[in-house]
C-alpha cells in the first residue's frame, strides 16, 4: 500500500494565502470608494465591486493552495464557502450587512466545532487544519483547541462590536479586518508557543505554527 504523503511545508506562501483575499478586499475598496462619502450610490458599488473581488481572491486562494501546497485543509474549504455564500449574499442584496457579519459566523462555527470536539475528548483543531507539528501530544493538541474556541468567540463579540455601523464605517470595520484582527490572531498565535513547546512541540515546528493560524 503507497505511503500517504505528508503535507508539504508552506511557510510564506501559506500566509499569503490565508490573509491575500483580505488585503485585496482592502484595496479593491479603497481604489473603488467615492471621495465624497455622501455619495450613497457610489459606497454601494464600491462596497459590492470589492466583495466581488474578495470573493474571486478568496477561490483563487482555494486553487493555489491545492496547486502549490496539494492540499485543501478543512477549515479553508469552510471558509471559502463561507465568503462565497455571503459574499454573493452582499453583491445581490447590495447590502453591505452581510459581508460585514460573515466573520462573526465563521468564528461561531469554529468556536462551536471546537468546543463539540472537546466534549468528545478529540482535538479538532488538528483536523481542521490538517497540520501534524512534530512532537504535539494529544493534550497539547486538546489545549490549542480550547484556547482556540474561546479566542474565536472574543473575536467574534469584538467583530460584532466593528460591524455595527452606528459605532463603525464599512471602511473602519474592513481597515480593523487589517490592522485589529490580523495582529490579534498572530500575537494570539505567538502566545502559544511556550504552551506547545512543554507539549513536545519541536523547536524546528515554531514557524510552521505560526504560518498555520486557525483564520476566517
Amino acid at each position: 500500500m503507497a505511503q500517504e504523503q505528508a503535507p508539504r511545508k508552506s511557510g510564506w506562501l501559506n500566509l499569503l494565502i490565508d490573509f491575500g483575499p483580505v488585503l485585496i478586499y482592502f484595496i479593491a475598496y479603497r481604489l473603488l470608494r467615492p471621495d465624497d462619502a455622501s455619495q450613497t450610490l457610489g459606497e454601494i458599488m464600491a462596497v459590492t465591486k470589492s466583495t466581488l473581488a474578495f470573493v474571486v481572491a478568496t477561490v483563487v486562494a482555494l486553487v493555489v493552495s491545492k496547486w502549490r501546497l496539494g492540499r485543501i485543509s478543512p477549515m479553508l474549504w469552510l471558509t471559502t464557502i463561507l465568503v462565497v455564500g455571503f459574499g454573493l449574499l452582499t453583491v445581490w442584496s447590495q447590502d453591505e450587512f452581510w459581508i460585514r457579519h460573515k466573520p462573526t459566523a465563521v468564528y461561531i462555527l469554529f468556536a462551536a466545532m471546537l468546543f463539540g470536539g472537546l466534549l468528545r475528548g478529540k482535538a479538532v483543531l488538528r483536523y481542521l487544519l490538517e497540520s501534524a507539528f512534530e512532537g504535539l501530544s494529544d493534550e497539547g493538541w486538546r489545549k490549542l483547541s480550547r484556547n482556540w474556541a474561546f479566542f474565536f468567540l472574543f473575536l467574534a463579540g469584538v467583530n460584532e462590536a466593528f460591524a455595527n455601523p452606528a459605532w463603525f464605517t464599512f471602511e473602519q470595520w474592513l481597515k480593523a479586518k487589517l490592522f485589529v484582527f490580523l495582529p490579534l490572531s498572530f500575537l494570539f498565535t505567538f502566545a502559544q508557543i511556550p504552551m506547545l513547546l512543554r507539549h513536545g512541540l519541536s523547536a524546528g515546528d515554531k514557524d510552521e505554527v505560526v504560518n498555520n493560524p486557525p483564520h476566517e
